[in-house]
């Protein structure tokens, strides 16, 4: 009998170099895509795709996290009493989505050795993992996408997208044997290759679900020239033996580790508020971009 996915494993403890100087203090999935921390919209997506427990693997200096998603007792007094209730209803439905467990990764060890970290919480179940830079804006969530996969083959399954070839060196990137519409059976990952030898432009992107078996080869594999150990390995290693999926996902993505991406996101999400987005559009269109 397979196990249903009820959990999902986010991977936070990472420093957000690449937005310094404002992750200095606070954590990078903190930043607010408007009013909405990124990581709010993954925990609402795997909400939104069946998931009931949220596993958050944390480091140093990301307690603002778990602040988030906790109860806020002094905060919801002073809502109360001045009678925004809107706005106390928002509060609470953050903390409400999900339960919440937190895990410390004691050093940034690679995406792989944070995964780990969850494996005793984890079991002997298959699970979702969502890496905070991917947000996907569609009518299914991304993450059910990837579920119903799994739901028809047991098993594991990753999000891809298709890049143009001169970016593939930024990605890992997925040779395909069979194609049946947005799902491909994977015969090879290759981690940033050359635009001359990528096998494709589908690129992998920060959703997955693991099966244990795949759990399993990542237990063994060892860490790389830089100390860490990667994903991406751990799924080269149960590809040898088990079938691996692929689903190029239906949806508008935006890269919230990219600077560029993380703006234009800002700017999709605002622009679809009713209180804002046509202020905001009567703004853009009268910038002066000479």
């Amino acid at each position: 009998m397979k196990h249903k996915i009820r959990k999902a494993v986010l991977p936070v403890a990472g420093f957000g170099t690449r937005f310094l100087p404002a992750t200095k203090a606070q954590p990078k999935e903190m930043l607010p895509l408007v009013d909405k921390p990124v990581i709010q919209y993954l925990v609402e997506e795997a909400v939104a795709s069946g998931i009931e427990e949220i596993i958050i693997i944390t480091g140093r200096g990301k307690r603002a996290i778990e602040d988030h998603f906790d109860y806020s007792y002094e905060l919801e007094e002073t809502l109360v009493e001045r009678g925004k209730h809107e706005l106390l209803k928002e509060v609470r439905k953050i903390s409400d989505m999900a339960r919440f467990v937190y895990v410390r990764q004691p050093r940034p060890l690679g995406d792989g050795h944070a995964i780990l970290c969850a494996r005793d919480l984890i079991g002997d179940e298959p699970f979702a993992v969502l890496f905070g830079d991917d947000i996907i804006d569609s009518r299914k969530p991304a993450l059910k996408q990837l579920m119903e996969v799994y739901e028809d083959t047991h098993a594991p399954v990753i999000a891809l997208t298709t890049v143009p070839r001169e970016e593939v060196s930024q990605y890992g990137i997925v040779k395909m044997e069979t194609r049946d519409g947005c799902r491909h059976r994977i015969t090879e990952l290759v981690e940033k290759p050359s635009p001359h030898t990528a096998p494709s432009r589908s690129a992998i992107i920060g959703k997955y679900i693991i099966t244990p078996e795949v759990l399993s080869a990542l237990a063994e594999v060892k860490p790389g020239k830089d100390g860490e150990v990667r994903l991406i390995d751990g799924l080269k290693r149960a590809l040898k033996k088990i079938p691996l999926y692929g689903v190029e996902i239906e949806g508008e993505r935006y890269d919230c580790g990219d600077k560029l991406g993380f703006l234009k996101a800002t700017i999709h999400f605002a622009l679809k508020r009713k209180d804002i987005g046509p202020a905001l559009k009567k703004h853009l269109k009268g910038l002066d971009f000479k």
